[in-house]
């Protein structure tokens, strides 16, 4: 399976994805523990429908050194005891933030109190430009069908 489009080849897709990386970057070098990082990403990329980010952020966050039984459970969060309390705030602000339109309201007030219980502006700052992030990534992967399956860590840097 090929992907549709390959944006690195176009000016323009180039181009988007050079200031997607660079946007991304500065999460990535954010205070936002690397721990709860990896949690955002993989359960974002789960909702999402998006093999090549699941595939990735697994892979990365293993190699890490992220333990086989969380990340086989990230999925099932809520029914887990394997998460702190600030990782299963930032996982449910994840599910809202990226499911808007099976919310109308949104992120609800209790969610976002609670996120912000755990963190710290510049690190809630990281992690709403995270999950905003990973819903550009799986978009961008699942509107071109990008398989997965082949990543290996550290391939993107």
């Amino acid at each position: 399976m090929d992907a549709r489009f390959d944006h690195l080849s176009n000016p323009v897709g180039a181009k988007v994805m050079k200031y997607v990386v660079s946007a991304s970057k500065v999460v990535w070098d954010s205070t936002l523990p690397a721990t709860t990082q990896h949690l955002v990403e993989i359960r974002a990329s789960q909702i999402n429908g998006c093999g090549y980010c699941v595939d990735m952020h697994t892979k990365d966050a293993a190699h890490a050194g992220e333990s086989s039984v969380r990340l086989n459970l990230i999925a099932t969060w809520r029914e887990a005891t394997v998460f702190t309390e600030a990782e299963r705030a930032a996982l449910e602000l994840t599910e809202e933030g990226t499911r808007i339109a099976d919310a109308a309201g949104g992120v609800s007030d209790e969610v976002w109190a609670n996120a912000a219980k755990h963190y710290d502006d510049d690190q809630l700052a990281a992690l709403l430009s995270l999950i905003a992030l990973m819903n550009t990534w799986n978009r961008l992967n699942v509107i071109t069908q990008r398989p997965a399956g082949d990543y290996v860590p550290g391939q993107w840097g």
